[in-house]
């Protein structure tokens, strides 16, 4: 018997002794016994299937990824015995709607019922705010049962800033939802696109430990592009084969079998035969209750500088992804399920909230008594900083990602339509309106001399008149791939010099009157990150590795001032350094923050407050800030 139709033939032949035993017991008229019948009898086969199991399509303009996908497709229509497909994220290159839509287009030539979830690159790169997402395929999660087994594929991030991987408060608690109406003796199969690991996930840890208390038999994935048996805190972890061909002639996919004791996955290659690479049991119980014996994050550092305090700290529930505004001794924080908040700055006490009809990512701006900011609801809103009474609401024609700035009642904010805006904050009607961005935006713009600032991305950083919105220059810097583009970092500007880092590593100044460049340099490995002293007279940027440095203002060549190894590892987030007071205040990826003496660069403090994505903080004075996380955290730190 073929593995291929084996599952069918069994049930097939189940069904036959449940007909003959009809037969020979003609007395049995009772229709429910004989459902009964039929019900034990496939109950006891539970857990025969197969299934095939796609990741990383990464479909975009290249015709090359949409022709490999294809040809999965048409041989899994045309292979037999398999009764459903997971999908399991990084569906596109660049998470762009065309590229999304030709996604679908390709897998809904497929026979079988397919379950998809996203991955890093539908959530990071999201012109739309990671709503196309779900309005394309119906939900970035999902939960079905098939013989027995529950699946559920849910989001692992990060989402539209550059991170670690993070589950969002929000979706864990869907996911304890499913979890607890299924019960703890019904076996689990999740579907995710990171490796539930640390330097994956940032709060893998409050994933794994929720999984544990239940039957969970494995969690699937991709992200690698290979075939790699893990574990997660004890629970069997499968990494699958991208779909694309790499460097072989063809593409490929997994194969999944399911039976009583085992789960087998095989490596299917585009016209070969299927070459089983792992295997896990399901009856063996891989790992325990017990937290004590996984690794965590290490908090030992708050002992260390013990001066630092958490004077108050409020859990919204809700991932933050933008900066906290600090007005008229009030906190405003915007978050990922659209809500806008005002905190009291003293005490942390909500005072009112505000729910727009989507994600909030770009940090709003307050003046005036107004606060404004954008949404993924294709809004531009400004309301009362003292009600939160909606004063007005601009439309436009997709989602507003980026950060406001106000100056002399004019508000100033791109979005995701090709279009930056210049609004009257008191009025909210247009002023201007540049068309000409082929990128997104996400950035907060710079107001410098007579120019508004911004990248996109597009590669291309834009010097607008700020009277009418004209260009003045467009600078690029030899960027060929839109992922290089200057569009998450804030630019700043000094000594008629705008200074940015992009994903390139480069830190670059940039003529402020003509858009050439002035100089480049790589010497501190700097990502997306800068910020400028009070008095101008420097930059501050995260490396990427430990380390911040300062470099002059001054001249028409780089010139390093200092370097403070503040160890923080590994670090790529976009949250900006900034001075208050003659301190450098700034956070990392995985929830420290940390002041140095801006004049030396010497280490002051350093204090962790999460583990998750410190957006960029917002100092009071030289020992007081105010911080937002990923996790849904709004607090301040005062240092005694």
């Amino acid at each position: 018997m073929c593995n291929t139709c084996c599952c069918f033939k069994t049930k097939t032949y189940i069904c036959y002794l449940v007909v003959q035993t009809v037969k020979k017991n003609k007395e049995m008229k009772n229709l429910f016994i004989i459902a009964a019948l039929l019900f034990a009898a496939f109950k006891a086969q539970a857990g025969d299937f197969r299934f095939a199991l796609l990741t990383d399509l990464h479909i975009s303009a290249n015709e090359i990824p949409t022709q490999d996908l294809e040809r999965a497709v048409e041989q899994i229509n045309n292979t037999e015995g398999l009764d459903f497909v997971l999908i399991a994220g990084d569906i596109t290159e660049e998470g762009d709607r065309a590229s999304l839509l030709q996604a679908k287009k390709s897998l809904d030539k497929l026979k079988l019922k397919y379950h998809i979830t996203s991955g890093n690159h539908e959530t990071k790169w999201t012109e739309s705010g990671f709503t196309d997402f779900a309005h394309i395929f119906g939900s970035d999660k999902f939960s079905f049962e098939h013989q027995g087994f529950l699946f559920l594929g849910f989001n692992t991030g990060p989402l539209v800033r550059m991170a670690d991987g993070h589950v969002l408060p929000q979706d864990i608690r869907w996911l304890k939802r499913e979890l607890d109406i299924a019960g703890k003796e019904r076996p689990v199969i999740i579907v995710t696109h990171y490796p539930l690991l640390d330097g994956d996930v940032d709060n893998w840890y409050e994933v794994t430990d929720l999984l544990r208390n239940y039957n969970v038999r494995a969690v699937l994935g991709g992200h690698y592009h290979g075939n790699k048996l893990m574990t997660y805190d004890g629970i069997p972890g499968i990494v699958n084969r991208s779909t694309l061909r790499a460097k072989e002639d063809v593409g490929g996919y997994s194969i999944y079998e399911i039976s009583a004791d085992s789960i087998v996955v095989s490596q299917q290659n585009i016209g070969g035969q299927p070459l089983r690479w792992g295997a896990y049991s399901l009856k063996t119980n891989y790992f325990n209750s017990d937290n004590t014996a996984y690794k965590r994050p290490d908090f030992s550092v708050n002992k260390e500088f013990s001066q630092v305090k958490e004077t108050w700290m409020v859990q919204t529930g809700r991932g933050i992804y933008s900066s906290p505004v600090v007005y008229d001794k009030k906190v405003y924080v915007a978050d990922g399920m659209g809500f806008i908040t005002c905190f009291d700055l003293k005490n942390g006490k909500e005072i009112w909230a505000f729910e727009s009809q989507n994600s909030i990512f770009g940090t709003p701006a307050a003046a005036d008594k107004r606060i404004v900011f954008g949404s993924a609801d294709k809004h531009i809103y400004c309301l009362d900083t003292q009600t939160g009474t909606l004063l007005w609401k601009y439309p436009c024609k997709e989602a507003i990602l980026g950060a406001a700035t106000i100056e002399n009642g004019r508000v100033y904010i791109g979005g995701s339509d090709n279009s930056f805006r210049c609004i009257d904050l008191n009025k909210g009607s247009l002023i201007w309106e540049y068309t000409s961005i082929k990128g997104y935006i996400e950035t907060r713009p710079l107001i410098y001399l007579d120019k508004v600032i911004f990248g996109a991305w597009d590669n291309q950083l834009y010097a607008l008149n700020k009277a009418d919105g004209s260009l003045l220059w467009q600078w690029n810097g030899g960027l060929s791939r839109m992922h290089f583009s200057p569009a998450a970092v804030w630019p700043v500007a000094s000594e008629g010099k705008v200074f940015i880092t992009a994903p390139d590593r480069v830190m670059t100044a940039i003529d402020a009157s003509s858009g050439n460049t002035v100089w480049q340099t790589k010497q501190s490995v700097v990502r997306e990150t800068i910020g400028l002293s009070e008095d101008g007279m420097r930059i501050y940027s995260k490396t990427m590795q430990d380390s911040v440095v300062a470099y002059t203002t001054k001249g028409n060549t780089h010139q390093q001032l200092w370097a403070c190894n503040v160890g923080f590892g590994y670090e790529h987030a976009p949250s900006m350094p900034v001075e208050k007071s003659g301190v450098v205040f700034g956070s990392t990826k995985n929830g420290l923050v940390f002041a140095i003496k801006a004049a030396s660069g010497k280490l002051l403090w350093k204090h962790k407050i999460g583990n998750s994505l410190t957006n960029t903080v917002v100092p009071l004075s030289n020992k007081t800030c105010i911080f937002t996380n990923a996790e849904g955290v709004v607090g301040r730190l005062d240092v005694k």
